[in-house]
């Protein structure tokens, strides 16, 4: 019981915090084209029904301190449609408005066989638990009066089923068998964005509402006000004097427009990569072209085919040099951080049971990371804003100086509004949707398969740059710049 620890909690504070907001997206959701699953409410896997609840009633609260924000409130599901059970509870901390679901399931049709069905049975598909055991709570002092404290249940299955979800309450006794249901083993998977125990998707959305997803949705994206590497569309860095390279020649070939003369398919063995033009379009092309510019759309589906990820990747013919904070110090530098051919992305994450955007991924360098919509700067209607950093083009969702380091000391990450952006909602292009099958629905560009190097590894003397400056630094300072190089 260990973990429940984390849940610090005293008798003396006042336990009735305000009740969290329910968070909802700036617009009401349209409806969407018609299709066979998507944004219907309810989702087939395998001989599961499965509906999001998003309605709850609180069952206990816990507290950090006598600060509102940092406390949790554990959920229970209400609402629940007749014939569906709860699978389990749910918690959320105080620091941003109520957004979470659950599951709730119902037994359907007949048992199915197949790769992702492991046995024909009879059995049913869900079955009330055995009984609890109590996972751990904050009842220490175990005497009668049990006001305030939290418990944690897990249901204890029948054998050949699992629970999936633990159970909460504010007594010490245990709850209904008839509060929850397990699942019959065969029937649970770790959830992985391709693991999906119906290999019909259906859920997924078909072509048309793709559009409208995107139409809806679609973010804009900011670039700094001093930016001087802007993106482009491919087809414009192709036409203006990309060179595509071959081990051991000393001469560029020009790309076709569209990529058609890209070597595709197999891994990057090292043996071609692609250059900016040699002649005086170099510096032209370096510096990208704004009216051009695209977003280049992979959708793909998520968590067992629950949800569908829209990836945005966003292309800029060069990415600049890094600028160095130490401290109050700014320090540009001249060539650190340079490469030709610099792709980002962000990810739209949506709920098909009914098209609700959840969240957004940020690709940030070599990292990133998932921002709750309710966390998220709005530009009109349900349309996100996406800034991208000054050089370097990592994705953020809020302008401010992201440093990329620690203790005021890394590479800067600006990002604000300016008159450069991109609406991706209108500038897109869907290059990939593996999940429809036929390839005739989305045609895959001839580029999307050149698995080799974009852009010619630059080299240059950048520690002799980062020495130079590290030299002219006070020595308690000079390790942690150093760890940034």
């Amino acid at each position: 019981m260990d973990w429940c620890k984390c849940f610090y909690w005293n008798r003396d504070y006042d336990v009735c915090t305000p009740e969290l907001e329910p968070f909802t997206l700036p617009s009401s959701i349209p409806e969407w084209p018609q299709g066979q699953g998507f944004g219907n409410q309810v989702i087939c896997l395998g001989q599961l029904e499965v509906i999001q609840i998003t309605k709850f009633e609180s069952v206990w609260t816990c507290s950090l301190s006598k600060d509102k924000k940092k406390c949790a409130t554990f959920y229970k599901p209400v609402e629940i449609p007749d014939g569906f059970f709860s699978l389990g509870h749910y918690g959320q901390s105080h620091d941003q408005p109520l957004h979470g679901f659950v599951l709730v399931a119902r037994e359907v049709g007949a048992p199915k066989t197949g790769k992702n069905f492991h046995q024909v049975t009879e059995s049913p598909a869900l079955k009330k638990p055995l009984d609890y055991t109590l996972v751990c709570s904050t009842d220490e002092q175990g005497d009668a009066n049990h006001y305030g404290c939290g418990y944690f249940w897990l249901p204890q299955p029948v054998e050949g089923y699992k629970p999936v979800g633990y159970l909460v309450s504010n007594s010490p006794e245990k709850l209904s068998l008839e509060e929850v249901r397990c699942v019959r083993e065969d029937l649970t998977a770790n959830c992985e964005t391709c693991n999906n125990l119906d290999p019909t998707l259906h859920a997924m959305p078909n072509i048309n509402q793709i559009h409208a997803l995107i139409k809806h949705y679609g973010p804009t994206v900011f670039f700094h006000p001093d930016e001087i590497y802007l993106p482009s569309s491919l087809s414009w860095f192709f036409k203006n004097g990309a060179l595509l390279y071959k081990k051991g020649d000393l001469v560029g070939v020009p790309i076709d427009s569209m990529g058609l003369n890209l070597p595709c398919g197999g891994s990057n063995d090292r043996e071609y990569w692609i250059d900016l033009p040699k002649d005086s379009n170099r510096n032209f092309v370096k510096c990208g072209n704004l009216e051009s510019a695209e977003l280049y759309v992979h959708v793909k589906p998520a968590l067992g085919g629950t949800f569908t990820d829209i990836v945005m990747w966003v292309f800029c013919p060069f990415n600049g040099p890094a600028t160095l904070k130490i401290g109050v110090l700014n320090i540009a530098l001249s060539k650190v951080g340079e490469h030709i051919c610099d792709w980002e992305h962000y990810t739209l994450r949506i709920s098909n049971f009914t098209g609700e955007l959840w969240s957004i991924y940020f690709s940030q360098h070599s990292g990133g990371e998932w921002v709750d919509a309710c966390d998220l700067e709005f530009i009109e209607g349900n349309k996100a804003i996406v800034y991208s950093s000054k050089s370097g083009h990592a994705n953020f969702p809020h302008p401010r100086n992201f440093l990329q380091g620690s203790l005021g000391i890394g590479v800067r990450n600006d990002a604000a509004k300016s008159k450069f952006y991109v609406d991706s909602s209108l500038k897109y292009e869907v290059v990939a949707a593996e999940y429809l099958g036929d390839n005739t629905i989305v045609r895959e560009p001839n580029w999307l398969q050149y698995m080799r190097e974009w852009g010619l590894k630059l080299v240059y003397d950048g520690r002799s740059e980062l020495d130079r400056i590290i030299h002219l630094l006070p020595i308690f300072i000079r390790y942690s710049v150093e760890s940034c190089g």
